[in-house]
């Protein structure tokens, strides 16, 4: 099994807490509906203009889950309800997974 996490942390104009939370629920809500992922706010809990959200998928195949990741990133940035600026993505095998050798799993 292979486990895949995404850490986005992104900027967007909020004054206040309440403004925060309504573009990380949107954000999160949608991509929770969109792809099958788990998703949260992760850090930057108390700075109102701006958040780190956490996805995580699991899987066998790395290369559908590198395609999930990429797919989600590009559905974030499209929403325009924010900006992204940084990406972090991790890949984990956990158990026998099947995995070749020679395939790079830590990105």
């Amino acid at each position: 099994m292979i486990i895949a996490s995404l850490e986005l942390t992104i900027t967007f104009y909020a004054t206040s807490l309440k403004d925060k939370r309504s573009v990380v629920r949107r954000v999160l809500s949608r991509t929770r509906s969109t792809f099958n992922v788990s998703a949260a706010e992760v850090d930057e809990l108390d700075n109102p203009g701006g958040a780190v959200l956490g996805f995580a998928s699991c899987g066998n195949d790395k290369r559908y889950l590198e395609g999930q990741l990429t797919a989600l990133e590009r559905f974030v940035d499209e929403l325009e309800l924010c900006e992204i600026v940084d990406v972090q993505r991790d890949f984990v095998v956990s158990g026998a997974s099947g995995i070749d050798d020679d395939d790079d799993v830590t990105s």
